[in-house]
């Protein structure tokens, strides 16, 4: 029989994972809000010109991408709290999407455009985050406290 050494995990790392689940339901609400302007042509229609227009500049696979991001990393941070070393997988999984997502807005769709060099700030910090998360799960892993 193969005995696996299950370390306790650190009130910290229980607390930052809450932290980050919070911030990617955060992210779950951001991406629901961004797929009910893009299918209202009223609520296209309250925002200005440039916005609206940059909204039309999204196709359907920015949507699925921008999809498994926020559901990937909320999935992956549930698997931090269940202690699940399944959560690095899933964690790249979602980073692989942020970056698609990212790439897009900010290189093809042009969002600086619109918001300005401003529109650079979240989508480096959602990276950030993204990176960080694939790394808490390593730490996690080396540390014992995932399986």
């Amino acid at each position: 029989m193969i005995e696996v050494k299950v370390n306790r995990m650190p009130k910290w790392y229980m607390i930052l994972a809450i932290v980050l689940l919070l911030w990617n339901l955060m992210g779950v609400g951001s991406f629901v809000q961004h797929i009910m302007i893009s299918n209202s042509a009223e609520a296209l229609a309250a925002l200005p010109e440039e916005e609206a227009t940059l909204y039309g500049k999204y196709p359907l696979w920015t949507h699925i991408a921008f999809a498994v991001s926020v559901i990937f990393g909320v999935l992956g941070c549930l698997g931090l709290l269940l202690k699940k070393k399944w959560s690095k997988p899933v964690f790249v999984i979602s980073f692989v999407s942020i970056v698609i997502q990212m790439y897009h807005s900010l290189f093809i769709a042009k969002a600086t455009d619109v918001y300005g060099p401003g529109a650079v700030t979240m989508p480096i910090l959602v990276i950030l985050v993204g990176l960080f998360l694939i790394w808490m799960a390593d730490y996690g892993i080396k540390k014992g406290f995932l399986h």
